[in-house]
């Protein structure tokens, strides 16, 4: 008789679940970086600290849900790039939108935001999940790093 898979593993067996919730919620549609912006804003422009979301969307772009990546300090966050692509693995997306604020107010993208955003773009071309925008928000407003013409082609 041919032995079984788990009779023989002697690991720890793991198994990954997508549940969806709140089912009964009217679907979202993403337009443009303006719906990202209303979406997004109430909880990034309150925060002290910056904060990295990802939004991920259907491939008709329809709001999957907003994870928040990662929390770092008044003016800069760490991110992994696996981590912010987990959740749009496990949510199946077809592409995902980066927010993150900035707590000083400045719209102005650094350097490191324009260095990371091509490095997202670059990481989503191989996994096959687009990465569509990267929107900083502060007080004053937000900025599209696509609109701005600052995303990678």
């Amino acid at each position: 008789m041919k032995p079984r898979f788990n009779d023989n593993y002697k690991g720890i067996r793991c198994r990954v679940y997508l549940v969806r919730e709140n089912t009964n919620i009217e679907t979202v549609i993403i337009r443009n970086s303006t719906d990202i912006y209303e979406l997004v804003k109430d909880e990034l422009v309150n925060s002290d600290r910056e904060r990295m979301l990802s939004i991920m969307l259907t491939c008709g772009n329809h709001l999957i849900g907003v994870e928040t990546v990662c929390i770092g300090s008044i003016d800069k966050v760490t991110l992994s790039i696996r981590e912010i692509f987990k959740s749009a693995i496990l949510g199946n997306a077809c592409s995902i939108i980066i927010c993150h604020n900035h707590p000083s107010g400045e719209l102005t993208p650094s350097t490191e935001d324009i260095h990371i955003t091509k490095n997202l773009f670059d990481a989503g071309e191989l996994m096959g999940i687009k990465v569509l925008d990267h929107i900083i928000v502060s007080d004053r407003g937000y900025k599209s790093l696509k609109d701005d013409g600052l995303f990678p082609e």
